[in-house]
């Protein structure tokens, strides 16, 4: 595959994070998505958003299994708010275009927003969302991998 990411009609490296991948890089710090977290900071990937997925990051930080003080919180938000782009208008949904359906349909969204804004990827540590990636990747639309698995700029870019 070319460096272009597959079936990209926005940013060549533009991408969409799920909650828990956000969780990872904002809040737990995880070593397992330090390489996306490099290409965030070095600009080398465009990470997007809508009001939708921000709403549920902001609710998920304060639920009580997570035990996160408030300035825990507010920092973990103001991260996502640097290295993720919400645009002010939401993106448009493709018409024409039928996307797989989510098992969970707090899920569906980052599909939604995936092929709305043009992103090449969906990353996911979810093993429903993952399985829809041969469905979305068969019909052109984008990739859905974990972090692990993402590799653009890389030989065999997803």
């Amino acid at each position: 595959m070319s460096a272009s990411a597959p079936g990209a009609r926005g940013a060549s490296y533009r991408v969409v994070l799920d909650t828990n991948v956000c969780l990872d890089l904002f809040v737990f710090r995880d070593p397992a998505v330090a390489r996306l977290a490099h290409a965030l900071a070095e600009g080398r990937v465009e990470a997007v958003t809508d009001a939708a997925c921000r709403e549920e990051w902001r609710r998920v930080l304060g639920y009580p299994q997570l035990a996160l003080e408030q300035a825990a919180q507010l920092a973990a938000l103001a991260g996502y708010d640097r290295w993720i782009r919400c645009p002010a208008d939401a993106w448009a949904m493709p018409a024409q275009v039928r996307l797989p359906r989510c098992a969970d349909p707090d899920d569906q969204k980052f599909l939604e927003l995936a092929l709305a804004a043009g992103a090449g990827w969906l990353l996911s540590k979810d093993k429903e969302v993952l399985r829809l990636g041969r469905r979305t990747l068969r019909d052109g639309l984008f990739a859905i991998v974990t972090p692990a698995q993402w590799l653009p700029g890389q030989e065999g870019d997803a």
